[in-house]
């Protein structure tokens, strides 16, 4: 997303703004009630009660803003009118509509939100204060700051779609009436608008407020554009006048002649989406053929599809031009019959079939809600609104605190290019394009996205990075103890998903390191002469813990112990500061523990040893550079943040490390049995042959050696060659055993294990 930079408000003077004239004043007050006027002939569906608490509204606002003039010259009071008519096109509730007149009162007018809430109520102070927090974010150049307002204004419209359904009526209008500003704050603005609130508008449902939002963006943004296409436009309408005059005219005799009771509408392609399409596809104008079309809304569904085949009679469809997104509804929710037809002169137009019904979602998406149930003001907005997506960034915020992480999460399900599939019991799911297998399980149940092992499609097992395709039937097979794959974030598309793996990750590594920390927290206090550490509420050492975290500034023992497993704290330090405490306590230290652990172990591993067996996960690992595996001399690195990195004893990078930071480093040891096998490199040198490649890898198959990598370099056609192999083996003497394996085949001149320099 193109980063913009923080949205200028309308001209407004400040609080203290002086009085126009009374020549002035009288103007506005009488431009102000004709414009209220107006706003009450749409405010019938509310009832008196409703319009008269909304008209409360209007008259402190009026009074609140006396005095403050746009850009325009226009009286301020204009712009919240403005905003209110267009809630009210969307028959939002009196609440809203009173939130729309009262929404720059809050920061502008010196009004504060305890007297908004006596005079009005809790739910409208809370949505005005909800909208001034959305005009304080500014979209900077900095992603991070970006990010941030981005989160707020998500987590905004999660709690209450309607704050977000104002924001969206009072930036349409501010764009309607952009004009009026500097063209200095053209580009911004309009960038802003196109990048951020025109998606935002589409993803909600909301048609016609997202064409509008992306054709204003597009004049404002390139206005030398704009004008030529507009010309462009203009000259190929009255050309196909009579074109498109013959076409309604042909369609209403056929339906007529069914008996079919419709209603046609010309309806003209955007100029943002014909500029957007001939960028896409670097089409001239003449290329764009599917300029004009038609909307046909017809009495019922079945309606549709007998409409659908009448045009099919009348004029010839487009191959793969057909779609049904009324079997399928989009994933905001529209639904229509689509097909592209060829009409007379061979110019193709569209055909849209719907019914009253589909055509009041398709044009105001979420805000349909109201206008089907405009009476029904009980409960929450956003609940009774049952939107998944809006639902869903509640779920991710709660587990992604990082706003970049958030917007991360979120941008993928904002742009959405739906692909439709199915559960096995014929269930339609909707996923963005590209999504993956993983992407359906975590789509499903979090739960079965965490246990997830393998997928089919279609009846066939497949990779569970594999794309789904439309119509694909899904099935997730899943195990009790499987967990999620930190390689599935290389390739999951959605937000939900990449939250949840990360979610778990974050929280399966904090768990191991807690546990590692205690180990080596233990160790060391041995170390010092004490046998284990005290519990928690322990009698015989009132308050020794709390002592302690105020001593490394942790706030809870929980945290104390991550820090440590993750190398933030050293062990041996606080282990120190622990026996203080405890034989301040009375507890003494026994010379025989204190001789035996640490004077056998090595001097600048004063730690302790701990046992790997390969089933430590996130808080332990194998350094890449020098692929530790059992059998190995190695040592244990607290690396800052990274928790224990094993290297082995001779490696380079760790005795470069052990030189600058020796305190860092622990005693590890491998455990008799490990629990898995270890990645580790070979080099074999062979003669450059036919099929070589192919007789090493059934040598290392035979001797029971897993390959996860090969890499034959960038060499020419030589005499000899090397070949890099990346292979699971269980231990050091299962290694020699392949590699003298391999020493005996005949092509092979060379083969041994990759270690690092020394």
């Amino acid at each position: 997303m193109t980063a913009v930079l923080p949205t200028p408000s309308p001209a407004k003077p400040p609080k203290n703004a002086p009085a126009v004239t009374p020549k002035g004043t009288a103007a506005a007050a009488n431009a102000a009630a004709a414009s209220f006027a107006a706003l009450t002939d749409a405010l019938d569906y509310l009832g008196p009660a409703g319009i008269e608490q909304v008209r409360q509204a209007y008259r402190f606002a009026d009074e609140a803003h006396l005095g403050q003039l746009r850009n325009s010259g226009e009286p301020y009071i204009t712009h919240p009118i403005a905003v209110a008519a267009q809630c009210a096109v969307w028959k939002l509730d009196a609440q809203a509509l009173m939130a729309a007149l009262l929404h720059d009162a809050l920061e502008d007018c010196g009004v504060t939100k305890s007297e908004l809430m006596d005079r009005f109520g809790l739910q409208v102070a809370e949505l005005v204060d909800g909208l001034t927090k959305l005009d304080k974010l500014e979209f900077n150049t900095r992603e991070e700051n970006q990010a941030e307002s981005f989160r707020k204004m998500l987590l905004a419209m999660a709690r209450d779609v309607r704050v977000i359904l104002i924001k969206l009526a009072d930036r349409t209008h501010n764009m309607r009436t952009m004009s009026d500003m500097p063209k200095s704050k053209w580009g911004r603005i309009a960038s802003e608008t196109l990048d951020i609130y025109a998606p935002i508008a589409h993803r909600l449902g909301l048609n016609q407020t997202y064409r509008e939002l992306q054709d204003l963006s597009f004049r404002h943004l390139h206005p030398w554009r704009h004008a030529i296409l507009s010309k462009a436009v203009a000259k190929a309408r009255s050309r196909r006048r009579d074109l498109v005059q013959k076409v309604q005219v042909d369609v209403d005799a056929a339906f007529a002649k069914l008996g079919m009771r419709i209603r046609i509408a010309g309806r003209e392609k955007t100029l943002f989406s014909i500029y957007r399409k001939m960028d896409d596809k670097h089409l001239s104008f003449a290329q764009v053929t599917d300029i004009y079309g038609f909307r046909i809304i017809v009495p019922g569904i079945t309606d549709c599809y007998t409409a659908l085949g009448v045009l099919h009679q009348m004029y010839k469809p487009v191959p793969g031009k057909f779609k049904d997104h009324i079997a399928i509804a989009k994933v905001n929710g529209y639904q229509s019959l689509h097909t592209t037809l060829v009409g007379p002169s061979g110019i193709n137009i569209e055909f849209q079939m719907r019914t009253e019904d589909m055509h009041m979602v398709a044009e105001s998406g979420v805000a349909a809600h109201w206008l089907y149930k405009a009476s029904d003001h009980d409960g929450d907005p956003s609940e009774r609104l049952g939107t998944k997506w809006l639902q869903s960034l509640l779920d991710i915020q709660n587990e992604t605190r990082d706003a970049a992480e958030f917007w991360d999460h979120v941008k993928v399900d904002l742009f959405p290019d739906a692909v439709y599939v199915f559960t096995p019991k014929s269930q339609i799911m909707a996923l963005p394009r590209g999504a993956t297998v993983v992407d359906f399980a975590y789509a499903i149940h979090s739960n079965i996205g965490d246990r997830t092992v393998a997928g089919k499609i279609n009846g066939e097992q497949v990779p569970l990075r594999t794309e789904l395709k439309n119509g694909d039937v899904i099935e997730v097979i899943t195990a009790p103890v499987s967990s999620p794959n930190p390689a599935w974030l290389g390739f999951v598309r959605t937000g939900r998903a990449r939250s949840k793996i990360r979610h778990y990750l974050k929280t399966l590594a904090l768990t191991e390191s807690e546990d590692l920390g205690e180990k080596l927290l233990t160790q060391a206090l041995r170390a010092e002469g004490l046998e284990k550490l005290p519990e928690s509420r322990d009698p015989a050492f009132p308050g020794i813990w709390e002592k302690l975290l105020r001593f490394t500034g942790n706030k809870t023992r929980s945290e104390l112990m991550t820090d440590i497993g993750l190398g933030k704290r050293i062990a041996s330090m606080v282990a120190k500061r622990l026996t203080v405490l405890m034989t301040e306590g009375g507890e003494k230290r026994d010379a025989l523990l204190l001789t035996r652990e640490r004077y056998t172990s090595h001097e600048k591993l004063s730690q302790g040893a701990v046992l790997l067996d390969g089933s430590e996960n996130a808080s332990v690992k194998y350094a890449p550079c020098c692929r530790p595996i059992p059998g190995d001399a190695i040592v244990g690195y607290l690396g800052r943040g990274e928790g224990l990195v094993v290297h082995t004893a001779d490696c380079g990078t760790a005795k470069r490390l052990q030189y600058k930071d020796a305190e860092r480093f622990i005693a590890v040891d491998w455990a008799d049995e490990p629990v898995r096998a270890f990645e580790t490199g070979l080099v074999v040198t062979v003669t450059n042959r036919k099929g070589v490649l192919a007789r090493v890898a059934a040598e290392l198959a035979s001797s029971e050696v897993d390959i996860t990598h090969v890499d034959m370099g960038d060499e020419g056609p030589a005499d000899t060659a090397d070949l890099r192999f990346l292979v699971s083996v269980q231990d050091a003497t299962h290694l020699d055993a392949a590699l003298r394996h391999l020493a005996r085949t005949p092509t092979v001149l060379r083969a041994a294990r990759i270690k690092p320099a020394g």
